[in-house]
């Protein structure tokens, strides 16, 4: 895999001192066209930026060195960290996302961003369930990459989790739901289950790993995907 250096991006800073690098985050650029995401991601004024842009024709770019801390994820959380720029590496993916068009995301780009992150995860050894969405990290907030990804996809080529459903995991009752999802990493609020942001939870996670019905309601399905993915954890 050819990786383009012609653009670089200003916007970053140092990663933490023996800061380690221990999650991948996915994204969409949700703009009209990947030139402009390019443009915009290596504009000083604009303070935001990527590790790494992939084109829906498969071309990768390379705006920030990966010992560097780009601005990707901004106000967000995972598993009690909220710090998620020091400790993830970026992929902006090219697709107009849900404010200009969002389309499902070409082969090529899919091989691309899998091979790339393949790389990524290898050389430092980023655990499966730490390969996440913005979406997940910030749900509030983002949508990307959004239910169109195929992360279903990428689980079979080593890139992240995907629950499997032909394997007998323990039940999970509803009302253990939101629990178990904020143990999984993702920010809800215990004292206020039927909340806003745990409502956001439940969508991202949905989006996630229940791409076909984002509704925010947990239902057996969202208990059974969950408790699989849980059974992974204790797995590994």
């Amino acid at each position: 895999m050819k990786i383009n250096h012609t653009f670089g991006s200003p916007n970053y800073g140092p990663r933490p001192q023996n800061g380690e690098i221990d999650m991948l985050l996915m994204h969409y650029t949700g703009m009209q066209t990947g030139q402009e995401a390019l443009e915009r991601l290596c504009a000083p004024e604009a303070q935001v930026s990527a590790h790494y842009l992939v084109e829906e024709d498969g071309e990768v770019f390379q705006l920030v060195s990966e010992e560097n801390r780009a601005w990707h994820a901004g106000l967000a959380y995972w598993k009690g960290v909220t710090d998620i720029n020091s400790c993830s590496i970026g992929i902006e993916i090219v697709n107009p996302g849900h404010e200009w068009g969002y389309r499902y995301f070409p082969t090529a780009q899919m091989d691309s961003a899998i091979k790339l992150s393949k790389r990524i995860i290898e050389q430092h050894a980023i655990p499966a369930h730490r390969v996440l969405a913005h979406s997940d990290v910030a749900p509030d907030r983002k949508e990307d990459p959004g239910e169109l990804f195929d992360w279903r996809l990428l689980a079979q080529q080593g890139v992240g989790l995907w629950p499997d459903t032909t394997t007998q995991s323990d039940n999970l009752l509803q009302d253990e739901f939101i629990l178990k999802l904020g143990e999984y990493g993702y920010n809800v609020d215990m004292e206020s289950p039927t909340g806003s942001l745990t409502k956001a939870a439940i969508i991202a996670f949905q989006r996630h790993f229940r791409p076909g019905k984002l509704d925010g309601q947990v239902d057996r399905e969202c208990c059974q995907i969950l408790a699989n993915l849980h059974s992974q954890l204790d797995d590994d």
